[in-house]
């Protein structure tokens, strides 16, 4: 299976997910984490961060996810760029396909900057920001949406996560 995460850049993808692993992990061991950070640096940085080099990006990020899933492995996903075909696809070709979108104003997100990709932007450093250079399409049928701009601790939106994917609730009621 996959569950997708996704959300503006500083919504908390990866501390979710990082947070789901520590729940799953011990219980789970064909459970593995594709991060967009991470499978970028896998390719060696060979993208730059146009909406079209993002398009590239997402699509790698599917195929591997498919690859993965496919062989039995419970795939979770954190990636930020996403439009209306891309999540398609998602459903149409990734086994149990579960999708949790961190729903998060850009405004909270500019104030929270945990990479500080907001000031550079303000600034003029950075460019193709996705929500402000780059137009922000929200998913428009997740399985699961979660305020981030209230966060929890990562902790309890792990478990909120896992209660609403019918493969793990009955693990999450348990502990």
């Amino acid at each position: 299976m996959v569950i997708w995460v996704t959300g503006l850049s500083g919504s908390g993808k990866t501390t979710l997910c990082r947070a789901i692993w520590d729940i799953l992990k011990p219980h789970t061991p064909e459970l593995v984490m594709l991060d967009g950070d991470a499978v970028r640096a896998a390719f060696g940085h060979d993208l730059g961060y146009r909406e079209a080099d993002r398009v590239v990006q997402i699509t790698r990020i599917q195929r591997i996810a498919q690859m993965l899933a496919t062989q039995g492995l419970v795939v979770l996903v954190s990636a930020l760029y996403a439009n209306r075909d891309l999540l398609a696809w998602n459903r149409q070709h990734l086994p149990e396909y579960f999708e949790v979108y961190l729903e998060a104003s850009v405004h909270a997100l500019m104030r929270r900057d945990p990479k500080g990709l907001y000031a550079r932007n303000r600034a003029g450093i950075a460019r193709d920001v996705v929500g402000v250079d780059i137009p922000w399409t929200p998913p428009s049928s997740p399985d699961l949406v979660i305020d981030a701009d209230r966060p929890t601790t990562p902790a309890v939106m792990a478990r909120g996560v896992l209660a609403a994917v019918p493969r793990f609730a009955r693990m999450v009621e348990l502990e």
